[in-house]
């Protein structure tokens, strides 16, 4: 098992989760959600069968919360209007004392038939907090039959998590994108550019001194800094590798001016909007210089060792 996060399309998730990346269904991935994250997966489902897509577009996920030692308690859960604009609507049954041992069993998930009212019953009691999680497929309410059961609960497996949606939805790997254009899932945290997911550039400008560096390194991998002259319009005037200055003259070293000026046109785009304060966040040192007030370094991750 590992910790990652998954989400359906672009709609639903991201979610952290825990899961087998060996057990597939259909080439989906089977997570499992700690409850906390079941309770926000189940308020966005909702939210998105009132105000997004309709209750028959998508499934709801349910969590009913009692105590250990509650008595059975009835829940009237409305799912909008049929095809013949009754009120949809199920009732959930609870014997609380029996979700410990067959959270299958504990729960019954019915349809209520158009015109019966159902009395709402809360659970009480004062023991150990309890939790009855279901998913309900609006779409076959009007195939279910009365009496059959019309919702799926969901067990906690050993660690107390939820696995909703698997082996039946189609859930997929979250990526992160690396500044450097690599997209990544989300729990291999280093790029091969040699960035850590967490230690992503946050502002434009660092954004674009790690991508100005990205474009020297294509021609000279192992430079590891540059000064920037902002005397006029920005520019690169000196790259390093280590201590040793690298040659950028167009005939002779390993730089082009199309590469430099690639690298001059990114800083310039991200430095329009900057200040002082933008340039020490981004790590700009100041470089004092008898020729020019506004040198700079900027420093480059080192290379990853693949």
């Amino acid at each position: 098992m590992i910790e990652t996060r998954v989400c359906i399309d672009d709609t639903f998730g991201p979610y952290d989760a825990k899961l087998d990346p060996a057990n597939l269904w259909n080439g989906f991935l089977a997570p499992h959600f700690t409850l906390d994250t079941v309770k926000r997966m189940s308020a966005r489902t909702i939210e998105m069968a009132e105000e997004e897509c309709g209750y028959t577009a998508i499934p709801t996920i349910h969590v009913l919360e009692g105590r250990a030692d509650s008595p059975s308690s009835v829940h009237v859960i409305d799912g909008g209007l049929d095809r013949d604009g009754h009120p949809r609507r199920i009732s959930a049954h609870v014997r609380w004392e029996l979700v410990d041992q067959n959270p299958d069993r504990a729960a019954s998930i019915l349809k209520a038939q158009p015109g019966a009212e159902v009395d709402a019953t809360e659970p009480a009691g004062e023991g150990e907090y309890r939790a009855v999680v279901f998913v309900m497929d609006w779409q076959c309410w009007d195939d279910v039959e009365p009496g059959e059961q019309a919702g799926g609960v969901y067990a906690p497996d050993d660690e107390g998590r939820y696995a909703v949606g698997a082996w039946s939805w189609c859930w997929s790997y979250t990526s992160w994108w690396c500044v450097c254009g690599r997209d990544q899932y989300w729990h291999e945290t280093e790029c091969l550019c040699g960035l850590t997911r967490g230690a992503q550039p946050k502002t434009p400008l660092a954004i674009a001194t790690e991508r100005a560096g990205q474009t020297l390194r294509t021609l000279a991998p192992e430079a590891t800094s540059a000064l920037v002259d902002l005397t006029d319009l920005a520019r690169v005037c000196e790259v390093y590798a280590g201590d040793t200055e690298l040659d950028t003259a167009d005939d002779t070293g390993p730089f082009d001016t199309e590469t430099l000026g690639a690298a001059d046109r990114i800083l310039r785009d991200a430095l329009d909007d900057a200040d002082s304060a933008d340039l020490e966040a981004a790590g700009w040192e100041h470089v004092p210089d008898e020729e020019s007030a506004r040198l700079y370094r900027i420093t480059f991750p080192a290379p990853a060792a693949h």
